[in-house]
């Protein structure tokens, strides 16, 4: 194991442009699992893979490109229906299909495919770093008033109906926020390593946590670790990041999953 390289400054730029990322990625998780729309982070990232790799072959910077296609499909999903997971089924097939054609098609081939599906955290460089940062504020800002429309619309359902109030604004602002973020995500730390950070750290916090408050916590403590151990081990151990920081939060499920058995026998 060679730990030389992690204390290179040539890494500060990509541990940087991660981590405002998997913080967001996992507070924003928590929502979607609660309104049973975990499925939007991969029909999401399907697109925004599409349109970064869609700007590409026209010039454009990836992480720029990429946020369009995924604020147009969250735009598309509200004013189509809420189907919710269904919609995101059908933007996963859409970005599936339209990033394998432009792959075949275009000069780039599937060489900027690959990168763009797998992430390119360690390439990251000011451009992807202030795009990360940027994200993550925008979350830290719009979550906290959001939150409390989405909870009562969650729970009271008749509340804003009963009031005449406009719930409608404070779902495609969210919707909007979720496309902003997960695109961000998308081309720096790869399709499915977003949809990892955005899925799982929820998951095990819904399991555990006792609070909504907890449950936020513990979601971003999960994501922050999982990453900052992904990060460190990968650049130790000369391994790609996206592939290993999903096992890492594959294995924390298993062993969430594990304690409370270990509990009731009293092995733990």
């Amino acid at each position: 194991m060679n730990l030389a390289p992690i204390w290179d400054p040539v890494f500060l730029l990509p541990w940087l442009a991660g981590l405002p990322l998997v913080l967001a990625l996992a507070l924003l998780g928590t929502l979607l699992r609660l309104r049973d729309e975990w499925l939007a982070a991969l029909g999401l990232a399907h697109l925004a893979t599409a349109s970064g790799l869609a700007g590409a072959a026209v010039g454009m910077p990836p992480p720029l490109a990429a946020p369009v296609g995924a604020l147009l499909g969250a735009g598309l999903k509200y004013l189509t229906g809420k189907g919710q997971n269904s919609a995101y089924g059908v933007m996963i097939l859409a970005g599936w299909s339209t990033t394998l054609l432009l792959a075949a098609n275009t000069a780039l081939g599937d060489a900027l495919a690959h990168a763009v599906v797998d992430g390119q955290l360690y390439f990251a460089g000011r451009l992807e770093v202030g795009l990360a940062w940027l994200a993550g504020g925008l979350v830290l800002v719009l979550l906290p008033v959001l939150m409390p429309h989405l909870l009562r619309a969650r729970f009271f359902p008749d509340h804003e109906l009963a009031n005449r109030l406009p719930i409608w604004r404070w779902h495609l602002v969210f919707d909007l926020l979720v496309a902003g973020v997960i695109a961000v995500a998308t081309m720096t730390l790869g399709l499915m390593a977003a949809f990892a950070f955005i899925f799982l750290p929820a998951m095990m916090a819904f399991s555990g946590a006792r609070s909504w408050r907890g449950t936020l916590i513990a979601s971003g403590i999960i994501g922050g670790l999982a990453y900052l151990a992904s990060f460190v081990l990968a650049l130790a151990l000369d391994q790609p990041f996206g592939p290993l920081a999903v096992a890492l939060l594959l294995i924390g499920l298993g062993l969430a999953r594990l304690r409370p058995r270990l509990n009731a026998s009293g092995a733990w």
